[in-house]
């Protein structure tokens, strides 16, 4: 078991536990064969999705990780920096708080560059600033552009833990390359899109601007209709049990990108940008709203071993690891997640799979496969 005090503190970084084998710290009942070898072991799948953060900014120097590359053992990128005339190198930095820096769809294709991967700190330097909402997609929380700073194992030992005795993916990509809500549709749909009406047929591609809740005080405005086909109508359609559950709180992203705007509450019932779902057609047709649930039940069905097929887990702002929250909160959240499953009986049968829902802003070296016109990013 991993321990939940920390004494300090991935763009999608990807950290995978395969969690089918003998657990750190888990019981022996749950380190007990279940009878059933390789891929026929897992029973469980959990997607526990954190936010903003780079393989670069968390990874970077994970031995024999593709991180950031390396001259005389000191980092050798150089990224230009348009307002000193100069060049940003990558730094270590162990703040338990980051700024980050804006990363919609154009921050992205300025980051990449056409494959230079060297647009990070202008777009940081050029962010809007002074933002009531400092986590709104086109801001930078910060006025020390911190998206060259990288994180070492002192900072966030659970996680390079996890990394230790599990698998760690350097090569894992956000399937869009764009900010949380288009991310997260794409979680539990592989798609981002615009709907005119419930007619999956007037669906049409939408990677920055998807339909999203009308912000506050504005009136007359429909709720979003996404009308395609989500992952969780295949699930029930092959009996396949599922849940999402969220983390209570408050979201910080804006819902209309504005630079200024106040947190909004999250909760399970209630559709927001890191919880989708209840706007899908599919799940209210399925009569599956209640599949997304508390962060709680996710605890009682790990400690109960009543886990259900696939797990999604989505944190409120104050775990979420997006700027300006903690890093040390965040990890101490998702690894009281892990922990809970180590200790339940589903242990030995279960594959968690720990992701970043986008990179935030923050620098990374690797240029994402050119598939579609939605990504990776």
């Amino acid at each position: 078991m991993i321990p939940t005090r920390v004494t300090g503190l991935a763009g999608v970084v990807a950290l995978v536990a395969l969690t089918a084998g003998t657990g750190i710290g888990a019981p022996a009942s749950a380190q007990a064969s279940s009878g059933s070898s390789g891929i026929q072991k897992i029973k469980h799948v959990i997607v526990i999705m954190q936010e903003n953060r780079s393989f670069d900014t968390y990874f970077g120097t994970y031995p024999k990780a593709d991180g950031i590359p390396m001259k005389g053992g000191k980092p050798s990128p150089c990224i230009p920096n348009a307002k000193t005339g100069k060049c940003d190198k990558p730094f270590v930095d162990h703040a338990d708080v980051n700024g980050g820096g804006p990363h919609g769809q154009t921050n992205a294709t300025a980051d990449v560059n056409g494959g230079k991967m060297d647009g990070f700190v202008d777009q940081a330097t050029n962010a809007q600033r002074g933002c009531s909402d400092p986590t709104n997609p086109a801001c930078a929380a910060t006025d020390t552009p911190d998206v060259m700073g990288y994180h070492t194992r002192s900072d966030i030992p659970n996680y390079w833990s996890y990394a230790d005795n599990y698998v760690l993916q350097d090569h894992m990509f956000e399937p869009n390359a764009s900010w949380s809500l288009p991310e997260h549709l794409f979680m539990v749909s592989e798609w981002s899109a615009r709907c005119t009406s419930a007619d999956p047929m007037s669906c049409v591609n939408e990677l920055q601007s998807p339909d999203r809740l009308a912000p506050r005080g504005r009136q007359g405005v429909a709720k979003p209709t996404y009308a395609w086909t989500d992952l969780t109508y295949l699930l029930h359609k092959a009996n396949v049990g599922w849940a999402y559950y969220v983390a209570e709180g408050t979201q910080p992203d804006c819902d209309d990108d504005a630079a200024a705007c106040p947190e909004r509450p999250q909760r399970a019932g209630t559709p927001q940008i890191w919880n989708p779902l209840p706007w899908f057609e599919t799940v209210r047709e399925d009569g599956q709203l209640r599949n997304i649930q508390t962060v709680s039940h996710f605890f009682e069905a790990a400690r109960n071993g009543t886990l259900p097929a696939v797990s999604w887990v989505v944190p409120n702002g104050h775990v979420s690891e997006h700027p300006p929250a903690l890093v040390s909160a965040g990890q101490a959240y998702v690894t009281s997640l892990i922990n809970a499953v180590m200790q339940g009986p589903n242990w030995s049968s279960t594959a968690i799979f720990l992701s970043w829902d986008d990179w935030g802003g923050f620098y990374d070296h690797v240029v994402p496969p050119a598939v579609d016109q939605n990504g990776f990013g």
